[in-house]
């Protein structure tokens, strides 16, 4: 593995310096602290150069000089990941932001963009044909970092994961190749990119299927927290029923006053909305709703309910559980945890796994788990300025009590880097795989998106 402690950094400034001008930042430039700054404020990493990227080219030429001066390398594109893995100390960053162009298809229903694009941007853009691709459930969160690990969302059940509806992708290889990765071109590079995360290669460009969805019916529904425990024993009763057009987000977040309430959010995506309305009459009468917000509308304006929940600069701790059914005893974990809340800006999220995303084979992408589940998020969030002992703690405590009740892994894009083994456990069968992979690709472990795939040894 490349150390930081190796690297040439002057000869790294000189050659990227001639070749990006004023698009590479050191220490001290005005661009330095924009280019470094992430959704997480509680990252606290010290890269020593960031060459911002406009092209493909430009990231070959950025990643050979990386290679030949001993860098390690890390990227930042939507800066949302909360680990930080975007930055690493001593480290060169490429910022793929430049890298935004979206393309749409309309007649092959395809959507092609940038390695610096959003859900937002990409959603934006098919908009005006009826199509959608599915994301995740923030649209400021960069298409290409969530793609790579998974992307549950709230199309999950119609369409499958983001990686699901990878057509293809733009790779420069960590010796500076620039390779294409589809069915028909280095298909085990292809197969290693769907799940396997950003540690292959740098992908400057992503192609995919594009479906037609000119509205979903969808909203927040909210009970007090005294009905928690019934609205929950009720929510799992009803996902397992649920068709592939209803995929059902629940859990906790802050009230209007701070307090936690218990929140239910349907996706309904079948070409006749109305199917869905006796579904989300079963929803809302899991108790008194203090909210009751659902109306037909276009995807991509449903997906900005959840905008405004996760501040950029406030402190971030996620930790993740697998859980195969909501039973009561995970219910009453959950339950405790949002009555013992530390922050008023803390949440917990239920996302359901199901239908066309169960049905891809697990052999067929390098993602590990396909069976009927629900991710469980546990986000502890707090001011910067605050001890971040209590709210650390607050996570923690949920996160052993569902083990129990837990599938083994987790979804690799929010593992912390040093649960090396749940790593490990989240690729199953696939994981002996996607470590070939890894000593192909990246024989001298360049590059560590996730720190827990070396090409080398044990997992660290």
């Amino acid at each position: 593995m490349i150390s930081a402690a190796t690297g040439d950094v002057a000869t790294a400034a000189a050659r990227l310096r001639a070749l990006l001008g004023d698009r590479l930042h050191e220490p001290g430039d005005p661009g330095f602290v924009t280019t470094t700054r992430l959704w997480n404020g509680a990252v606290r990493r010290a890269p020593v150069l960031v060459a911002q990227c406009l092209n493909d080219d430009e990231v070959a030429d950025a990643v050979r000089i990386a290679a030949r001066c001993h860098l390690a390398l890390s990227v930042r594109s939507g800066g949302h990941d909360w680990a930080g893995r975007a930055l690493r100390d001593g480290g060169l960053v490429l910022d793929l932001t430049g890298l935004r162009e979206v393309r749409v298809d309309p007649d092959a229903a395809t959507v092609t963009i940038g390695g610096g694009a959003t859900a937002a941007e990409l959603l934006a853009a098919a908009r005006a044909y009826d199509l959608v691709v599915p994301t995740g459930v923030v649209g400021d969160v960069g298409m290409a970092g969530l793609t790579l690990a998974g992307g549950y969302g709230p199309l999950c059940g119609r369409f499958g994961l983001s990686l699901d509806n990878l057509l293809g992708a733009e790779v420069v290889l960590a010796g500076g190749r620039r390779v294409t990765a589809d069915p028909r071109h280095d298909a085990e590079l292809y197969w290693a990119l769907r799940g396997g995360g950003g540690n292959l290669g740098i992908v400057t460009e992503l192609r995919f299927r594009a479906h037609r969805l000119p509205a979903v019916l969808a909203g927040m529904i909210m009970f007090t927290l005294a009905e928690a425990p019934a609205v929950l024993r009720g929510y799992g009763a009803l996902i397992a029923e649920a068709p592939d057009e209803l995929t059902v987000m629940a859990g906790f977040l802050p009230g209007p006053a701070g307090e936690p309430v218990v929140f239910v959010c349907p996706f309904y995506s079948g070409p006749d909305l109305d199917v869905g309305l006796p579904w989300l009459e079963r929803l809302r009468a899991l108790g008194t709703p203090l909210v009751d917000q659902i109306a037909p509308m276009p995807y991509a304006d449903a997906l900005r309910m959840f905008d405004g929940g996760m501040v950029d600069g406030n402190h971030y701790l996620l930790r993740t559980r697998w859980l195969p059914a909501l039973t009561d005893g995970a219910v009453d974990v959950l339950v405790d945890a949002a009555r013992q809340v530390s922050s008023p800006f803390s949440a917990l999220a239920l996302h359901h796994f199901h239908g066309a995303a169960t049905r891809v084979r697990l052999a067929d992408t390098a993602f590990g788990l396909r069976r009927d589940h629900l991710l469980t998020e546990i986000i502890s969030v707090w001011a910067p300025g605050d001890q971040s002992g209590p709210h650390r703690e607050w996570a923690e405590r949920p996160s052993a009590a569902l083990a129990p009740h837990a599938l083994p892994g987790g979804y690799p894009n929010l593992l912390a880097p040093e649960e090396t083994d749940r790593v490990r456990l989240a690729y199953g069968t696939n994981w002996a795989r996607l470590r070939r992979a890894k000593r192909h690709y990246d024989p001298r472990d360049l590059l560590t998106a996730v720190p827990t795939l070396p090409s080398s040894g044990h997992p660290r």
